[in-house]
């Protein structure tokens, strides 16, 4: 049975800049704003875990996923499959995806999805 199917779970939105996160039902025609900066979020996905406010190295993290247009989500988009997609949660582990992106001329975006970063991708 889907998981996310059954219900209309609400998404997870992020604001880098005042590292907040918020859970909002999905609505195409709005744009969510932060109620602290007035600027948009950024969906997180359904699988979000925001750090601590005050964790400012875990949110320079965050920021570069979801700058680079990944979400935290699970391993299908109905939901399917509970266990979340990896992504790094460190600055070491960023660095590491950086270095393996730059010397093999991947797009970050898809080092940052593998969970050993010398491994070869199995998509």
């Amino acid at each position: 049975m889907c998981f996310y199917a059954m219900t209309s779970y609400k998404l997870h939105y992020a604001c880098v800049s005042c590292r907040l996160g918020f859970k909002q039902h999905a609505n195409p025609q709005r744009e969510h704003l932060c109620p602290n900066c007035s600027r948009p979020l950024i969906c997180a996905g359904h699988d979000f875990a925001p750090p601590p406010r005050r964790d400012v190295r875990s949110w320079s993290v965050v920021a570069v996923v979801l700058g680079e247009g990944l979400r935290y989500e699970g391993l299908s988009a109905c939901g399917c499959d509970k266990e979340p997609k990896y992504r790094p949660r460190t600055r070491a582990e960023l660095r590491a995806r950086r270095t393996v992106a730059d010397r093999d001329g991947l797009p970050l975006s898809e080092a940052l999805s593998r969970p050993d970063p010398l491994a070869p991708s199995t998509d």
